[in-house]
């Protein structure tokens, strides 16, 4: 390769790196101070109107019935017929299912015979023991002894035979209540949630109840909380219900119980790697929310919650985060600012009330819901220049969000700082 093309290859090289030095310094946007410009968002955007940031915790959750009758079978009968379906909505009194009573009407005669034929014993005996009374009287003083010793003997079978029939007389009760009651009905308004009848396991519960009614008209939210954010809920903790489908649709509730003694298994296990290779498992736990209105919910409806530090309320005015106030002069609260040209400024803002759940200072004067603002970063400097965030960016640009790399420290070219690019 002769001089003149390795001249020229240098000097294409050397004109490459002066346009990329120039290009990322105008990417990265020097203001005055030969920073890197700031993110802003607007006020608006930043407080949504009152609808808060999404910086509070959400979880999945679904309305079910605040109660559930769980129906056990007789162990002692057989189920003839079930009456109803899953799904199926019922009514106090509404026949569920009928017991096969055959069994029971052939023992219940066989008992009536064998009772018919104790109370025959019975006072068989009872005309023995008058007869010996009798006798005995009439007996000389050597034989009434005798007498008086199988009368004993009489009266204790009697007192036997007695007790037989009461017994007897107990199972036929029995076999009449369940002849009675050889249907059974639901004792709740509700609806059929779960069949087991051994033939689909599908609808079996846990407690293997034959039949679980789910009581209607009294609703609860069932959510399911992660152990690792476990101090997110807690009991008596207000929360607010929203509508997955409808955002004006909000409700209220109380966490009225967090079961750590059944966690969820299955899918919602997740498993994290451990430093020996291992894997440890996380689990899930289920919590209960009581609704202080249950009207316009439905059985089944997925919902969100969320804890409620009062952003479900809306305020009149600007609140901001306390984070977002500048307390560097202890006198002069203030907020950085665009001022309208794309640079930076320090503002004097008015402060007004604190609200103590949300963290967050009214601004009575100094703010407009146009105005954009960033985070108050220990670096910045009036006169830096300012980018419009997305999806809620504030603060500093990094060198990445450029789309160039980033500069290394090397040593000088024509007495300028040396940029070396990875």
């Amino acid at each position: 390769m002769n001089k003149k093309k390795i001249g020229i290859i240098c000097g294409a090289a050397a004109a490459a790196l002066a346009i990329g030095i120039v290009g990322w310094r105008a990417a990265a946007g020097a203001g005055q101070s030969g920073e890197n410009p700031v993110y802003v968002n607007t006020v608006e955007q930043i407080t949504s109107l009152g609808t808060g940031n999404g910086m509070v915790n959400r979880f999945a959750g679904v309305v079910e019935a605040q109660e559930t009758w769980s129906v056990q079978q007789n162990s002692d009968k057989t189920v003839k017929e079930i009456l109803v379906q899953v799904g199926d909505t019922v009514q106090k009194g509404t026949p569920l299912y009928t017991y096969d009573v055959e069994k029971f009407q052939e023992d219940l005669a066989a008992a009536q015979l064998e009772l018919e034929r104790m109370n025959n014993e019975a006072a068989g005996i009872s005309a023995d023991i008058r007869e010996l009374e009798a006798e005995r009287q009439k007996a000389d003083a050597d034989n009434k002894a005798a007498y008086t010793f199988q009368i004993q003997e009489q009266d204790l079978q009697l007192r036997q035979k007695q007790f037989d029939i009461q017994s007897k007389q107990l199972e036929i009760d029995k076999l009449n209540e369940n002849i009675a009651h050889a249907t059974v009905t639901s004792e709740i308004d509700g609806v059929v949630k779960s069949i087991h009848d051994g033939s689909d396991m599908s609808g079996m519960n846990s407690d293997n109840s034959f039949m679980t009614i789910m009581k209607t008209g009294a609703y609860r939210v069932k959510g399911q909380i992660n152990e690792q954010n476990m101090a997110a809920i807690t009991v008596d903790m207000p929360v607010l219900i929203h509508s997955r489908t409808d955002s004006s649709q909000v409700w209220k509730g109380t966490v009225k119980q967090i079961d750590r003694e059944n966690p969820v298994t299955g899918n919602n296990m997740y498993a994290v790697s451990s430093s020996d290779g291992g894997t440890t498992s996380s689990s899930s736990y289920p919590f209960y929310v009581e609704l202080e209105s249950g009207e316009g919910l439905m059985l089944g409806q997925h919902v969100y919650l969320e804890p409620d530090m009062g952003q479900g309320e809306e305020k009149e005015g600007i609140w901001l985060d306390e984070y977002m106030i500048d307390r560097t002069d202890p006198e002069q609260p203030a907020v950085w600012a665009d001022n309208g040209r794309g640079r930076l400024e320090k503002r004097p803002v008015t402060l007004g009330s604190y609200d103590e759940n949300l963290m967050e200072y009214e601004i009575l004067e100094g703010l407009e819901l146009t105005d954009s603002i960033t985070y108050p970063e220990e670096d910045l400097q009036e006169g830096m220049e300012t980018v419009p965030g997305e999806n809620g960016q504030m603060g500093r640009v990094q060198p990445e969000d450029t789309g160039l790399p980033a500069p290394e420290d090397g040593g000088t070219v024509d007495g300028t700082e040396e940029v070396l690019y990875g």
